[in-house]
């Protein structure tokens, strides 16, 4: 590594740490790093693959530059979860106990003793979640300048897990908070191995969007895929059909495949919900004691305790045995769990940006080929299959998401939501860390050019106030200061409060006063509604939002819309490329005959459907709009709808409208005439939306508030209303 002038600028005790660890030569993604993080004067993005060296790229100039201090500085790294705190911390104690610089791990399983010696003398590196940021923030506001008085660097990992979600606009107003204190800049280091655009990652990352961007080749591991089909037996009513045997039933046939090929080598198995990993777990199992072997399948999601979870991470990092974790995205991320021999995905991936993190954990070893086998379930078909059953749709989504992942193609980070539900809790916990804040301080510190809350206007701002004020959240005493209020003060000093997320609520089912079961909703309801719970089409009645119940009652005819409950929301490209894949007539090498066999019953229902070139489809009561686009932009489509009091939904197809007596013909003519006019302002376009409270802190915001913040999370008018306007116009 003599050659190497990276190498040569780094402190001489990790040079000799590096040669002592018999490192031949820096990565790719280090070498150019290095020089960009070292003077420490700008931030930096760092997106290589997983298992490229992002976090050496880091912690190398990092470190180099913090002992170059005296007397040496201080690095905030933030995870986003506790587990990988507790990786780095054994990645980075060896390194730094030779430099004497000292490894704080702090989160809510670390001992006080610990977070006190850290208090007593704060340098080093300090491994922290937001949340625990959050309570530092909240609890000792007139320490932070202290504390953070020799801050170097902020190193963020998995920058990917924050973009766009609630907990990312808590982590960038965090970071902004402690910069305010300090009245100085600090540099910004922001890993990822899956970030779409990098112009928007930068700007996430600080809101002047000027970071140093080092997107390494990934040089990675080939990719080997098959993706297998099984046909499920079982009508959607739910009934079995007569002479069935059991182990025709789909889940089971995945679990056999499943036991006979990823038996004795370590792996990955994510199907998309909590339900189904304990499904695939139990099938796992069970095969393991019929055959009389040792457990080699293991469990892993959120609602697990974490003892169960570290015996899953346990098993994977141990060498003796094989072992498979069944699991969610909880080990999507870079937890350290040993090599993986291959990755599984039951169903169509979240994203695409998730399909490649997954597959990023297989193939690590040197030489080895990265390998995804994916399973998908389509019901049989016959002279009642529903358009929905008839185009595969989960078959050619997820071909077209492993199309696009081989292109190197994820979705853009989303940067533009108003995120109003953190925005009450950092306004609480800003008032925490300075014992009260006047309105325009407090306007300034989390809505000012620089800060993370810019596009909230004055106007919103004291709108939010007037509504937390009558809420009993804030009280303003004669002076004018702004104070915790009743409610507000009992809120902050829970423990709950530090977390900007809510935990995953469910809506039960009613029906007749009969419990159906619960479902998590993700997606905008109104009565009138249809959706699909246990096998049949339920027409929504109430939603009673206090108590968290949808009130419905059993509907007739049609064809109902899928139902979102809790799945990724689909990017227009990804749509875009399942009609691609419709339209052609090419063979996709990596599905099996199976497989491949839906996509040309799919490609022929397309046909017959004559969906190229029709965009309204009749199906009875209801017409169906193809629009190919997004979610975002096929919900924005139902709002616009409803603005003409026309009942429309957004699902996986396009927008389902309801007829209501009228023709073809005139639901096209409604449609020709929201292209041919300007979109109605916000509130009219949610006007008859309920349940749009999604946040932890919406329920505190005012109606007119909630509709902001859901819409610019969840709905994409302008795209909307070109896509209209190209339709029904002729123009882009």
């Amino acid at each position: 590594m003599s050659t190497s002038a990276a190498f040569l600028q780094l402190h001489h005790g990790i040079q000799k740490f590096l040669w002592a660890e018999g490192w031949e030569e820096l990565r790719d993604v280090q070498e150019l790093a290095i020089p960009l993080i070292l003077p420490g004067h700008q931030d930096v993005i760092v997106a290589a693959s997983t298992a490229a060296g992002k976090t050496e790229a880091a912690f190398l100039p990092a470190l180099t530059h913090l002992l170059n201090q005296d007397p040496p500085g201080l690095i905030v790294y933030i995870s986003p979860l506790k587990a990988l705190i507790n990786d780095q911390f054994g990645r980075l104690d060896r390194l730094c106990e030779d430099l004497e610089v000292p490894v704080w791990p702090w989160h809510g399983d670390v001992g006080s003793s610990s977070k006190a010696r850290f208090l007593r003398g704060p340098s080093g590196v300090l491994l922290i979640t937001p949340e625990s940021l959050e309570a530092m923030l909240c609890n000792r506001g007139t320490s932070i300048a202290g504390l953070f008085h020799r801050l170097t660097f902020f190193v963020i990992d998995e920058l990917h897990a924050f973009i766009g979600s609630e907990r990312g606009k808590q982590l960038q107003s965090l970071m902004h908070r402690i910069e305010r204190v300090l009245a100085r800049r600090v540099p910004r280091i922001g890993l990822s191995a899956t970030l779409g655009d990098m112009a928007l990652a930068a700007q996430f990352l600080r809101t002047d969007g000027k970071a140093a961007v080092v997107d390494a080749p990934s040089g990675g591991a080939s990719w080997k895929i098959l993706v297998k089909g099984f046909e499920e037996k079982i009508p959607a009513d739910g009934v079995p059909k007569k002479n069935a045997p059991e182990s025709e039933r789909a889940p089971l046939a995945i679990g056999a495949h499943l036991f006979k090929v990823l038996r004795g080598s370590n792996n990955l198995v994510f199907p998309n919900s909590r339900r189904e990993v304990e499904r695939y777990t139990h099938l796992l199992n069970q095969a393991c004691e019929e055959a009389k072997l040792p457990n080699e399948f293991w469990p892993h999601h959120g609602s697990l305790s974490k003892e169960i979870r570290y015996e899953t991470e346990a098993a994977l990092k141990q060498k003796e045995h094989p072992a498979t974790a069944i699991c969610t995205n909880t080990l999507e991320l870079g937890i350290d769990i040993g090599a993986v021999r291959s990755v599984a995905q039951i169903g169509a991936p979240p994203s695409v940006a998730s399909l490649r993190q997954r597959l990023g954990r297989s193939g690590r070893r040197k030489g080895e080929s990265a390998i995804l086998r994916g399973y998908v379930i389509e019901d049989e078909l016959d002279d009642a299959s529903s358009l929905d059953t008839s185009l595969r749709l989960d078959t050619v989504q997820t071909t077209a998401a492993i199309s696009l992942a081989l292109e190197n193609w994820f979705e853009p980070p989303a940067t533009h939501g108003a995120h109003l539900s953190t925005l009450v809790q950092q306004l609480l916990s800003a008032i925490a860390q300075y014992g009260g804040l006047h309105a325009s301080q407090a306007y300034g510190l989390l809505c000012g050019a620089d800060a993370p809350f810019s596009e909230v206007s004055k106007d919103a701002f004291a709108e939010l106030l007037r509504h937390l004020g009558q809420s009993e959240i804030l009280i303003q005493d004669s002076s004018g200061l702004l104070l915790h209020g009743r409610l507000g003060d009992k809120f902050v000093n829970h423990y709950s409060f530090y977390a900007a997320f809510s935990t995953d609520e469910e809506f039960r089912i009613v029906t007749a006063g009969k419990t159906l079961g619960t479902l998590p909703v993700s997606q905008m309801l109104t009565p009138g509604q249809r959706i699909l719970f246990g096998g049949r089409t339920w027409l929504v009645e109430e939603i009673d939002e206090p108590h968290k119940t949808i009130h419905v009652a059993a509907a007739k005819g049609g064809a109902p819309p899928l139902f979102n409950g809790g799945g990724g929301r689909v990017h227009t490209r990804v749509r875009q490329r399942m009609r691609e894949l419709y339209r052609s007539t090419d063979p996709v090498p990596f599905l099996d005959p199976t497989a491949q066999q839906f996509l040309d019953q799919g490609r022929s229902a397309y046909h017959q459907y004559q969906l190229d070139e029709r965009v309204l489809v009749d199906q009875g009561g209801h017409a169906l709009l193809m629009t190919w686009l997004g979610d975002a932009a096929n919900e924005g489509l139902a709002c616009l709808l409803a603005s003409k009091r026309i009942q429309a939904y957004s699902n996986r197809l396009g927008v389902e409208i309801t007829k209501a007596g009228k023709s073809l013909q005139e639901v096209e003519d409604h449609l020709a005439d929201l292209a041919s006019e300007p979109a109605a302002p916000l509130d009219e376009l949610l006007a008859h939306a309920e349940n749009l409270t999604r946040e932890k802190w919406d329920w505190l915001l005012s109606p007119s508030l909630l509709r902001l913040t859901y819409a610019s999370s969840n709905i994409d008018i302008d795209e909307a209303m070109e896509w209209l306007r190209h339709t029904y116009q002729g123009t882009q």
